[in-house]
């Protein structure tokens, strides 16, 4: 799996750069996230700009990094989401779970991210 991360305004960045989040490779992302946290990451910013398809994995590999930033006092946040892909979060109700923005920038200035 293609992830980028880099660190913004003191919030570390996943993009995720496949354009299928499944159960092929979601669990390299769970990984990926939890390794982060434990290294002392704390608010993350997932960008999923590149995912066109994403399936239930990939929904509970995410939903996993949330929790496990969550019992460490951290955020996780989603950013960028093709309609497709937030069509999956709103069909499941995780819309109401997690902090979508349309944008990185907005993802970074957001109280959501702290």
């Amino acid at each position: 799996m293609r992830l980028e991360t880099q660190t913004q305004n003191g919030k570390v960045v996943i993009s995720v750069k496949e354009e299928r989040l499944d159960a092929h490779n979601s669990s390299e992302l769970k990984e990926h996230i939890l390794k982060t946290l434990e290294e002392g990451g704390r608010d993350l910013v997932v960008v999923l700009s590149d995912v066109k398809f994403i399936d239930s994995s990939g929904l509970g590999a995410l939903l996993s990094g949330y929790k496990n930033a969550s019992q460490r006092s951290g955020t996780l946040v989603l950013s960028s989401l093709q309609p497709r892909v937030l069509s999956m979060f709103e069909l499941t109700r995780l819309n109401r779970v997690f902090e979508i923005y349309p944008r990185l920038q907005d993802a970074l200035s957001s109280q959501g991210v702290s």
